[in-house]
């Protein structure tokens, strides 16, 4: 998925669908990191996309609950 197509999936999902993104994601990441420690990752740069969308999905997890506190 494209950058600017995973920004607004993710801005426009809701709270509940964020943390179950961000579980997956942080879930298929450590899957990643024991491939590549075990020798049989092929496709290296899944690991760092891997954690930018986790940045991603945390960062607006976090803005939606600083506006509900606000």
């Amino acid at each position: 998925m494209k950058r600017k197509e995973f920004n607004l999936k993710v801005k426009g999902a809701s709270k509940a669908d964020l943390v179950s993104q961000a579980k997956s994601i942080s879930e298929e990441l450590m899957k990643l990191r024991f491939r590549k420690a075990s020798g049989q990752l092929e496709q290296a740069h899944q690991i760092p996309t891997l954690k930018r969308n986790l940045a991603r999905v945390m960062t607006a997890l976090s803005a939606q609950n600083n506006s509900a506190v606000n």
